[in-house]
């Protein structure tokens, strides 16, 4: 078994001055933590993994293809793998822990 805590997470996130943290890595999906600050920009490209987005917490519109939704704690977002997507309209700090299968990089 493998646990890990929302909070230690975040630190190690933040202590490493990135966006994104992977804290997880297995055969079949890896799984990460993404945060942006409010007003911030999402420069993400499409990933070659099917991926899901659950949001912890922050509020934010999410463009997925074509499609526009808001998101806010609680959120569940699927994006098909090289569907290009992004994070905007940040109007509370973004944190989203991230699924990708298989796993990334």
């Amino acid at each position: 078994m493998k646990a890990f805590r929302l909070d230690d997470l975040d630190a190690e996130r933040a202590a490493n001055d990135g966006a994104y943290l992977r804290f997880l890595r297995e055969r079949n999906m890896s799984a990460g933590l993404y945060a942006l600050p409010a007003g911030g920009t999402d420069t993400q490209a499409p990933h070659p993994q099917d991926e899901i987005y659950l949001v912890v917490s922050g509020r934010a519109s999410i463009t997925v293809g074509e499609e526009t939704t808001h998101v806010a704690r609680g959120s569940v977002v699927y994006v098909p793998a090289g569907t290009p997507h992004r994070f905007h309209h940040i109007t509370e700090d973004l944190r989203v822990l991230v699924v990708f299968s298989p796993p990334e990089g």
